[in-house]
């Protein structure tokens, strides 16, 4: 079997999931980093965001470069992650190449904020999407596609797991949280604050706002992740609600690198990590969210007793890429 992976290459991303999975696994396959269908200046790069429908600014190119990688390879199956830089004509001359095109949609495509016209147009002449996202499955349908099947986010084994026993960590905190400043997410991170707990924010445009800036923490890497979340003593799960998250790649990484998890309460987190109180607490409303981690906060006992049952809960667990890789292709075979 071979397999070409379009996505982004970089730690963090999906593509740099996907191909060490593949390496795991051992399978023959290349990837192709979505890197070079975008524009080289980040004003050009914000131009084709703003004013040309999201479109990446070499998407022709890119293209027919991948086009032209699978003439000489003739992969079996190609893969490709997000809103991918290929467009209706391309992935129909991959198909007509012989090979299956999917798509593992990491963002859900009709959240206003990733909305391209251009590559909803060309969902329909994909073989199969995989979606982390019950709630856009018949969207998927409703747009001619008809392999559309439920896959959850998962973590690298590589990447996220414990921070060593004994080793130094980042400066303790009551509650650190992974993410995004999202509209809907400040309320949430405000309440605690009122509260006085001492927060670690690592995300994207904390910094914008005069009463989180204190608690941002900037953009980090996995490495600094888990070792504010061995000092940390709550670990935050939150969803994207304008993507219509059940769970987040955060839910499955936080849980894999271990910690106290204070969760949203949705159905996949509670199909993910099990019923309130027995490997993670949850919360609903902004008082829930304060008054459970005001109680965390409080108790090394219950906090200890959770983190380890959600060690062993994940131990006896199949979540890694590899496992959601080889869903994908045996679905696909059959």
């Amino acid at each position: 079997m071979k397999l070409l992976i379009v996505g982004f290459g970089q730690p963090g991303h999906m593509g740099h999931y996907l191909a060490s999975a593949a390496t795991r696994l051992g399978l023959d396959y290349q990837l192709i980093d979505a890197i070079q269908a975008e524009a080289s200046s980040r004003i050009w790069r914000s131009f084709y965001w703003r004013f040309r429908n999201k479109r990446p600014a070499r998407l022709a190119e890119f293209g027919a470069h991948v086009l032209a990688v699978s003439a000489v390879m003739h992969p079996n199956f190609v893969l490709t992650t997000g809103c991918a830089a290929l467009n209706r004509w391309h992935v129909e001359g991959l198909r007509m190449l012989g090979t299956t095109v999917i798509n593992y949609s990491t963002d859900d495509p009709w959240n206003p904020k990733f909305r391209a016209p251009w590559f909803l147009r060309t969902l329909p002449s994909y073989n199969a999407v995989f979606t982390p996202r019950r709630a856009n499955i018949d969207d998927f349908r409703r747009c001619g596609l008809g392999a559309v099947h439920y896959l959850p986010f998962g973590y690298d084994p590589d990447v996220h797991r414990p921070w060593p026993k004994g080793r130094p960590t980042a400066a303790p905190t009551d509650v650190m949280f992974v993410g995004g400043c999202d509209e809907d997410r400040i309320p949430l991170i405000n309440g605690l604050i009122d509260t006085g707990l001492d927060l670690a924010l690592f995300g994207g445009y904390w910094n914008h706002h005069a009463k989180t800036r204190r608690y941002w923490r900037g953009i980090a890497d996995q490495d600094t992740i888990r070792s504010a979340s061995a000092a940390a003593r709550i670990c935050l799960c939150l969803t994207r609600r304008a993507n219509r998250d059940g769970h987040t790649m955060r839910s499955f990484e936080a849980a894999a690198i271990g910690g106290c998890i204070l969760a949203e309460d949705t159905a996949d987190h509670q199909e993910l990590f099990g019923p309130d109180d027995h490997a993670v607490r949850y919360f609903k409303t902004v008082p829930e969210l304060v008054g459970q981690a005001k109680l965390l906060v409080a108790d090394a006992d219950a906090r200890h007793r959770l983190s380890s049952q959600l060690a062993e809960r994940f131990s006896r667990s199949k979540h890694t890429y590899a496992d959601r890789l080889t869903s994908m292709l045996r679905s696909l075979d059959r």
